[in-house]
């Protein structure tokens, strides 16, 4: 063989090799990237071969497929249309959207490394493969309740068991129908989501965890009296300032109360007092006292700045750093540039209520197989102790305060000892105060604790108060989970 005739035949072989190299890396090494690409057609038309697992409420499925005729076998369907979109998410041709059907697509889809041992099982008996279901926490009287109580003001609520961190209820508004998205009229489907995306309410955004979080008002005088307490300095009875106006130093400008008047005699509460009235004075006093590392340190014990999930990943909660002392006076009454989630201040409520300790929040109680083999479950586990099993007894007896004689008498139910705390915050200039009530029951042993803002007031505008405007849709959504 002649030298060129030589050249051309490595050459080729060089080729072939390449080839066979690339074709191997691809089918092996690129396997699992290429099949997880949402632009894979062939994997997409694999998954709707094989009947999702449903996402379930109590014993209702808020999430399930059902066979159709064609090239899609199976349509995601949710038989409760708009009640439940926050959390489940939607599937369509496209993939998984937010919620669960997103953050538990491995369980839903039968993918999985749980389902291993089922996929080969079903490889062999011929059964007919399936996704996990996935058991959820939520109590549907609870949903169905916040809802109905939230009716079609912008806000969010959510409820939670103090004791072990279930999320009962967790709802925001506005909302979507997911079925819109999980059509397989796929030009229907691009429309829909266009409109939802464009909307500038938002709907897509679950306000519950996550979007543009709300400065907390009054509702973080809580954590302000909670770190009040915890230093030793000062007791339920101490008295404090608190003139019509206080002087903010370092600045011309001076925090005030609301309906500018004092809030006691003399210009002083007591800090019981000073909580049940809600009086900005004396917390923006405790601020300056106290100091913006102790507010952000108190904070911190109850959960913010944590990176949550429950599964679906949770903003954090954040209190500004390095606060100047005008700052922490604000800060303290739960303005300034303190900001959070509803979850967040449910969990403030549930560890005041839980003596003290907070539990980590979370939404799936189970997944399970068809033939109902359970293969994950959900458990109560602690996050934190926020504050000492007496300075919670203290809080609370403050918090009953407020609803049975101070701002939140619109929470109180008949034979029900209830603790809670009023809200009414300040967000920007001209805008309609966020109107918030975090509360828990029953007082002595809660079995729910509840967090609600309506944004701008809601229906009753710059007139919205914590008290008259979020109060009654905490007070429907205890008597819900009491019952």
């Amino acid at each position: 063989m002649n030298a060129p005739i030589r050249r051309l035949s490595t050459f080729v072989a060089f080729l072939f090799a390449t080839l066979l190299v690339s074709t191997t890396f691809i089918q092996f090494g690129q396997a699992k990237s290429l099949n997880a690409r949402e632009d894979n057609r062939r994997t997409l038309l694999a998954t709707y071969a094989r009947e999702r697992g449903s996402i379930i409420a109590g014993e209702t499925a808020v999430a399930t497929s059902v066979p159709t005729e064609g090239e899609f076998r199976y349509l995601r369907t949710y038989p409760q249309g708009s009640l439940y979109a926050d959390l489940t998410g939607y599937y369509s041709f496209y993939g998984a959207g937010g919620g669960l059907e997103s953050v538990e697509n491995a369980l839903l889809s039968g993918s999985s490394d749980k389902l291993f041992y089922r996929r080969v099982s079903d490889l062999f008996t011929g059964r007919k493969a399936r996704g996990a279901d996935v058991v959820l926490t939520i109590n549907p009287a609870v949903q169905q309740a916040a809802s109905d109580a939230l009716g079609d003001q912008r806000g969010a609520a959510v409820a939670l068991n103090p004791q072990t961190g279930e999320i009962l209820a967790m709802v925001s508004k506005p909302t979507y129908d997911p079925n819109t998205l999980a059509s397989h009229d796929l030009d229907a489907v691009d429309r829909a989501y266009k409109q939802l995306n464009a909307d500038p309410t938002r709907p897509l955004t679950n306000r519950a965890i996550a979007g543009n979080l709300y400065p907390p008002g009054s509702t973080f005088k809580v954590v302000t009296a909670a770190a009040a307490l915890e230093s030793g300095k000062f007791t339920a009875d101490s008295v404090l300032p608190g003139p019509a106006a206080l002087d903010l130093p370092q600045t011309t400008a001076s925090l005030p109360n609301s309906g500018g008047r004092a809030c006691g005699a003399g210009d002083q509460v007591t800090l019981t007092d000073a909580l049940r009235i809600s009086c900005n004075t004396a917390f923006g006093w405790l601020g300056l006292e106290l100091g913006g590392d102790a507010l952000r340190t108190q904070a911190a014990k109850f959960g913010f700045g944590d990176q949550l999930t429950i599964p679906m990943r949770v903003s954090p909660s954040s209190v500004p750093a390095e606060l100047n002392a005008p700052q922490s006076a604000q800060s303290a009454i739960g303005q300034y540039d303190v900001r959070v989630t509803p979850l967040q201040m449910a969990m403030v409520a549930a560890g005041i209520g839980n003596r003290g300790v907070v539990m980590k929040p979370y939404l799936v109680k189970s997944a399970v197989t068809s033939d109902l083999t359970t293969i994950e479950t959900g458990s109560p586990s602690t996050l934190s102790e926020a504050v000492s099993p007496q300075v919670a007894a203290t809080l609370t007896s403050m918090m009953e305060t407020v609803v049975d004689s101070g701002t939140g008498t619109a929470a109180q139910i008949p034979g029900v000892k209830v603790a809670g705390k009023t809200g009414t915050a300040q967000h920007a200039v001209g805008a309609a105060p966020h109107a918030w009530f975090i509360s828990f029951a029953p007082a002595e042993n809660p079995t729910v604790a509840v967090a609600v803002v309506v944004e701008e007031g809601g229906d009753a505008g710059n007139e919205a108060s914590g008290g008259h405007t979020a109060a009654p849709i905490a007070r429907a959504i205890m008597e819900a989970a009491l019952r």
